[in-house]
């Protein structure tokens, strides 16, 4: 876990040293991380807003070498399969827990009822705010594919929000990433990201938990 924080933490220097290290390969392991952070609903920890900021602000140092619009078509990809897979996943949970029980094990039941009272807050529209939400983001498909969503109405709100958070983290880390505060600032920077895409869950849970005291 605490490898895990200081590659959140310092993306941008772990991805000079990808960079370095592997060179154009560099695209491919982005393209797996992003798609495995929502194709793979048993790793929802794996850093995806910051990665594609220090990814884009890279790109935008000639020093590099990369190609901006490469890296979007690619997380663009990445992220829409795997909502997709994970949505197909979600369809079959119950023969898949039922086939291979250690599955279980992987998925935290605080997490799903995290994103249950999402979407049952959100309605539809959850699938759309879930994708700028980090961990809702990878159980979202999930349990819309197992509650009864057709993939035709999940993949609208789902493609129109890929490209909204791919513009998005890509613009900001491609004009603003190679400022010096940035740059010289930048796990803060990472930080305040984490935090303000973690607001609207926290908001979500805090109201739901007020809701049932105020009940009770």
């Amino acid at each position: 876990m605490g490898t895990l924080i200081d590659f959140v933490l310092h993306v941008d220097a772990h991805l000079v040293s990808l960079v370095n290290a592997f060179g154009g390969w560099t695209y491919f392991i982005l393209f797996a991380i992003i798609l495995v952070e929502t194709g793979a609903v048993i790793l929802p920890f794996l850093p995806g807003d910051s990665l594609l900021f220090a990814a884009a602000a890279l790109s935008a140092n000639p020093t590099y070498h990369l190609n901006i619009t490469l890296f979007i078509v690619l997380f663009l990809v990445a992220a829409a399969v795997g909502d997709s897979l994970n949505f197909f996943l979600g369809s079959k949970a119950s023969i898949i827990l039922q086939k291979y029980p250690w599955f279980k094990k992987f998925i935290k039941d605080e997490q799903l009822q995290q994103a249950e009272q999402f979407f049952d807050n959100h309605g539809v529209i959850g699938i759309f705010l879930a994708r700028f939400m980090p961990i809702i983001r990878t159980f979202a498909p999930f349990i819309a594919g197992g509650t009864g969503y057709t993939y035709r109405h999940f993949i609208k709100f789902n493609l129109s929000a890929v490209v909204i958070w791919v513009a998005l983290f890509c613009g900001a880390g491609y004009f603003f990433g190679n400022i010096d505060f940035v740059k010289e600032h930048f796990s803060l920077v990472v930080l305040a990201i984490i935090v303000v895409s973690l607001l609207p869950a926290v908001y979500t849970f805090l109201k739901s938990k007020f809701s049932k005291s105020t009940a009770a």
